[in-house]
């Protein structure tokens, strides 16, 4: 669908079901590690349609293109406390024998890059919009705290002047309390005059 704004034709961009399908099924599978946002081996090849292995050979025949802000090996304790999260098959029976690889967003690209793979190559769409979500959802949330710390702010300041205006109308509401005996006002009958 083609919009035309000043005489410029815009094509209007929207979501495909299958899209947000797509950049749900990513962002289950986006996990932090070390602070960094990352995607696992597996997980990964799973989406770009091969095998792990065959992936982790083509990431380390090309290792030059992965530096470590791009892919990094998880430590023996983070593959425990991982496998502890998820569930890992042991080493025994078939499993991982040693930790996985994870990609960050630009090592995600990269993989899909060194894979040459047509799936690869459209999964990696998907992988960058998931990524660039996510950023827009943490600014939103970043935005959001602080507007609240303004509002916050703004209330502790107001708040003297409102326990002031409160005590103030409470003072008019209550009616003065008499100092000392007070004398009746009106007339005084006397018992002898009623007679």
């Amino acid at each position: 669908m083609f919009h035309a704004i000043n005489n410029v034709m815009i094509k209007k961009i929207t979501h495909r079901p299958k899209d947000i399908i797509q950049e749900k099924r990513i962002l289950n599978i986006i996990i932090i590690i070390r602070g960094e946002k990352v995607i696992l081996d597996s997980d990964l090849a799973e989406l770009y349609g091969v095998e792990t292995r065959r992936l982790n050979e083509q990431v380390r025949r090309n290792i030059e293109k992965f530096p470590e802000d791009f892919m990094f090996q998880l430590s023996r304790e983070e593959f425990d406390n991982l496998k502890s999260q998820i569930a890992t098959s042991s080493s025994g029976w078939g499993g991982r024998r040693k930790p996985p690889l994870v990609f960050t967003e630009h090592g995600a690209l990269q993989a899909a890059n060194v894979l040459h793979s047509t799936q690869a190559n459209k999964m990696s769409v998907y992988i960058v919009r998931t990524f660039v979500r996510i950023r827009e959802m943490a600014l939103t949330n970043k935005e959001l705290a602080r507007k609240v710390d303004q509002l916050e702010k703004n209330v502790r300041a107001h708040d003297g002047i409102l326990i002031e205006l409160v005590s103030e109308i409470r003072k008019l509401i209550e009616a003065p309390k008499p100092k000392g005996k007070q004398s009746s006002i009106g007339f005084i009958i006397s018992e002898k005059l009623e007679k």
